[in-house]
């Protein structure tokens, strides 16, 4: 018994510190996570949108997406302009990827309801009220052309900010940080 009390917490230690690798899951757990996903632990499966799919409730949707999602799945739902989208783990996905495509309309409302833990995707229950999850649901089997939307401003603005000190910053005559002499990579 001793034993195993010394070698809970190294094991327990192992195990956090390998699931805190930050990698693009890859194919065989995609497809598995994609079944348990969609076959258990997204709910809402049966339950039908009580909206219409009408121009003005996919407008509706359009602006709650925008005002609460774009930040991560961009303006137009395909991550557009969203610099860290690629980098989390698991990837923001774009919503018009047939993976999403295929969640019923119910497990949609579910997601955006409840959240998918430890995803990244939170909970907006007690944000938005459910006809506002029903329309955001709508403008996601409606999204527009990828890029067609542009960038979220927040990310405009941050950009904005960067390439205005790097133009003060020459217009003193002061030099980029560099290390050994050399100008560091930098992308914009």
């Amino acid at each position: 018994m001793k034993k195993w009390a010394t070698l809970l917490p190294v094991l327990g230690l192992l195990l956090l510190l390998t699931a805190c690798k930050v990698s693009k899951p890859g194919g065989m757990e995609s497809t598995i996570m994609k079944d348990i996903k969609q076959q258990m632990t997204i709910g809402g499966k049966n339950d039908k949108n009580p909206l219409a799919a009408t121009p003005a409730n996919i407008k509706d949707g359009a602006g709650h997406f925008q005002h609460h999602c774009q930040i991560c799945h961009g303006l137009d739902g395909h991550a557009t302009g969203v610099p860290f989208a690629a980098q989390m783990s698991p990837p923001v996905p774009d919503l018009s990827e047939k993976d999403i495509q295929e969640y019923t309309d119910g497990q949609l409302h579910w997601i955006i309801k409840n959240g998918i833990a430890p995803s990244g995707m939170p909970a907006w229950q007690g944000i938005l009220d459910d006809d506002e999850m029903w329309d955001a649901v709508l403008y996601i089997r409606n999204l527009p052309a990828k890029g067609s939307l542009g960038d979220p401003a927040v990310f405009k603005e941050a950009e904005e900010s960067h390439q205005e000190m790097m133009e003060n910053m020459n217009m003193k005559g002061m030099k980029m940080p560099s290390t050994a002499g050399k100008p560091r990579p930098h992308k914009h």
